[in-house]
């Protein structure tokens, strides 16, 4: 029951940040949002998750005081607290740091992968997915007063150090957390040009990575080692799995190519060709270790031997892997449906 109600808060909080208007009640939303998830972080009683517990909590109340802080201070200037009035460049970028980092951007990313690696792979499915929708709903209302040379800035250090974090990651959790601060940078790059290309890459991630997740808990995966051995719990759920890393990755035609393409398009329209061309090369990064990824799952299958003994795991049945389709199918092969 308990459970329950802290799992009605979280939903509840998010949707009311995201309805409101005025910085003071979406601060407040925002603070009952990070106070419904910690029970979630800290639930199995291990040393690891209560660090993480604490590291996310002083993270958030870091970014809540920032937000606070700007939000008061365009008060104080303005004289109101309505979102839309953040002509004051120095409030505007304070916002700007303070919801980047509720979401894990780069340079305040540091706390993201930590915090995963000591959660449950399904709070951190949590985490990655909708503890982002409250922020990156405000950085849209605020999108018109937002500095395009800070955002672009943001956009291609989170790609660059994305990339470069997940590579040496044996730990699943810890490479998509890295996926996920290169997939913010693709998400705050057009923000302040574009932002429904903004809106729609964040939502095309979340539902990427809904699935990854869901699959990874039912297989009992944790790291790269037991990526090879996915094969036997199930060949579909090994199949579906590199589908959703390739797509991740933004090869065509898969539905995770499309977000990319809208932001190239649009960085190439408002005469950002270098930049565009940089943030093509970052993405290399996270496509190599996707790729490695992809391998381990779907190349090391039987008849070949694996160098370490098979992890013991209960066998998935078919009403576990259904509950995966409907995700599964909307992140690899929804790319006709989406295209504007």
């Amino acid at each position: 029951m308990s459970t329950a109600m802290i799992f009605v808060g979280l939903i509840l909080s998010t949707i009311l940040a995201t309805a409101s208007n005025s910085w003071l009640l979406a601060w407040l939303c925002l603070e009952l949002n990070t106070l419904s998830i910690l029970p979630f972080i800290s639930k199995t009683k291990h040393p690891r998750a209560i660090e993480a517990a604490t590291k996310y909590f002083l993270t958030q109340a870091t970014a809540s005081c920032l937000l606070l802080l700007a939000g008061t201070s365009n008060a104080w200037l303005t004289g109101t607290w309505d979102m839309t009035q953040m002509s004051n460049k120095l409030t505007s970028t304070t916002m700007l740091i303070a919801l980047t980092m509720k979401m894990g951007t780069v340079p305040t990313h540091f706390w993201l992968p930590e915090v995963l690696q000591g959660s449950t792979l399904l709070t951190a499915l949590l985490i990655s997915t909708w503890q982002k929708i409250a922020p990156m709903s405000l950085l849209f209302i605020m999108s018109n007063n937002i500095q395009p040379t800070f955002t672009l800035t943001l956009g291609l250090l989170s790609t660059t150090f994305g990339g470069w974090g997940g590579m040496n990651q044996t730990q699943l959790r810890k490479m998509m957390a890295y996926s996920s601060i290169a997939n913010m940078g693709w998400t705050v790059i057009t923000l302040t040009h574009e932002p429904k290309a903004s809106m729609i890459n964040i939502f095309t991630y979340i539902t990427l990575t809904t699935p990854t997740f869901l699959l990874m808990a039912l297989t009992s995966t944790k790291t790269l080692q037991n990526m090879t051995t996915m094969w036997s719990t199930s060949p579909l759920a090994t199949t579906t799995m590199a589908l959703l890393l390739l797509s991740t990755a933004g090869l065509p035609p898969l539905t995770g190519f499309l977000p990319k393409l809208i932001i190239m398009n649009e960085l190439v329209t408002q005469n950002l060709t270098p930049l565009a061309t940089m943030t093509m090369m970052t993405s290399l990064l996270s496509l190599s270790f996707y790729l490695r990824t992809t391998y381990l799952t779907t190349l090391l299958n039987p008849p070949s031997s694996t160098t370490s003994a098979t992890k013991w795991r209960q066998k998935m049945t078919k009403n576990k892997t259904m509950i995966l389709l409907p995700t599964a199918t909307a992140s690899t092969f929804m790319m006709p449906a989406l295209i504007p």
